[in-house]
């Protein structure tokens, strides 16, 4: 039977997350965790920590800027898992938590009696997430970094100019889809332990997210045995999806149907494109769209980006001319998306979590723990002296 609240908690108040991540697909998952209300724990290494604490430049007045991206909101315990007490407080923790994330290779854990087997014997409700680049079977030793996957699970063949090098994306965008999808697991592993009562132990790969993330491209190969290639800013399936040059700079246009290129038809001043048989139709104009890239180009080399990006999207025709990261943000914030969260003195400014909730309050946001921060804390906790992990 479904219960209401009168007074709504996060969606994962609560829930206690053991991380043993480090780098950046784990700690995207957990930290999404986090921004839901779970407790998160993060073990790290004493004296060095997480490796991104030393990723820089650039620095910030608590640290790496690489780490205070995605460890916000977390508790730093520093445990050596060579040392027995320490051994024994990770076990604990282990015992306690209702999701354990990492993302060693197979060995370390094993050896220290917190691989799944051994935490789901005195545990039976822990959802484990085991994070890899290559999977458990063959590829199970393969150190898995982005760049590499990027490589070797064909993003880089299908990115950059047709007559260039494969280009590596300009983030490392198979973590944060690994991290993605690992916290997509993990909820469904709640939900099913809820139904159920009891845990799983799930596996995710950087591999698998990434062919599983090249969508369209990925069917393409499947439907033709043929693997797709480079096509610079083109798309391979719609046209004109594109940027495409006015007086003083790019601007994308991106028209997903025929309605909207026949409004574009209008905005330009030529109507009759929308009927021409050469562009009448999505297969025609990627058939023809080079030729329908110079009739383009040849209207709005009269006006600036600026000029037309505003008639075009009145005329609702998908354009926006290409921005930094910096006119990003001031874009999302004129829209309303509110995108950053401020932190302390100290401490650099938060990129909001990207969802809403309508009736679920999101957990206020706190800085990234300094390394060790919360050690002595967690101890009390974890030796029984204390009745829940620091808030």
């Amino acid at each position: 039977m479904m219960t209401t609240s009168s007074d709504p908690r996060p969606p994962l108040d609560g829930v206690i997350v053991a991380d043993f991540s480090r780098v950046l697909a784990g700690p995207m998952a957990t930290m999404t965790l986090a921004d839901l209300g779970a407790t998160v724990i993060k073990v790290e290494r004493p004296g060095s920590g997480d490796d991104t604490r030393s990723w820089g430049p650039p620095w910030t007045p608590a640290g790496s800027s690489y780490f205070e991206s995605v460890n916000r909101s977390k508790r730093s315990v520093c445990l050596d898992l060579s040392n027995e007490d320490d051994l024994e407080a990770a076990r604990e923790l282990a015992r306690r938590a209702d999701v354990l994330i990492h993302n060693f290779l197979p060995g370390p854990l094993e050896r220290s009696g917190l691989d799944y087997q051994s935490v789901s014997n005195v545990n039976p409700g822990i959802v484990y997430c085991a994070i890899s680049g290559f999977g458990s079977a063959a590829g199970a030793g393969l150190p898995g970094y982005d760049f590499v996957v990027q490589a070797m699970g064909g993003l880089m063949s299908i990115t950059g100019d047709a007559d260039g090098d494969p280009m590596k994306v300009g983030v490392a965008l198979v973590d944060i889809l690994t991290g993605k999808d690992a916290t997509v697991a993990v909820l469904a592993a709640l939900a099913a332990r809820h139904r159920d009562g009891v845990g799983q132990k799930l596996e995710v790969s950087l591999m698998s997210s990434l062919l599983g993330a090249l969508a369209n491209q990925s069917s393409s190969y499947l439907a033709t045995g043929q693997a797709p290639g480079r096509m610079g800013n083109h798309h391979p399936s719609v046209a004109p999806y594109e940027p495409v040059q006015c007086r003083d700079a790019l601007l994308v246009v991106a028209c997903g149907n025929d309605r909207q290129f026949a409004s574009l038809a209008e905005v330009v001043g030529e109507p009759e494109l929308a009927s021409d048989e050469r562009f009448a139709t999505n297969r025609s104009r990627v058939e023809n769209r080079v030729a329908l890239t110079k009739v383009l180009e040849g209207h709005l080399i009269r006006d600036t980006a600026v000029v037309w990006e505003s008639r075009m999207r009145n005329a609702g025709v998908p354009a926006g001319r290409v921005a930094d990261i910096g006119e990003a943000f001031q874009t999302a914030t004129d829209l309303g998306l509110a995108p950053v969260v401020e932190m302390p003195a100290g401490y650099t400014d938060q990129v909001a979590h990207p969802v809403r909730y309508s009736r679920s309050p999101q957990r206020p946001f706190e800085p990234p723990p300094g390394l060790g921060e919360h050690t002595d804390s967690v101890r009390h906790w974890l030796s029984g002296d204390a009745a829940a992990p620091p808030p």
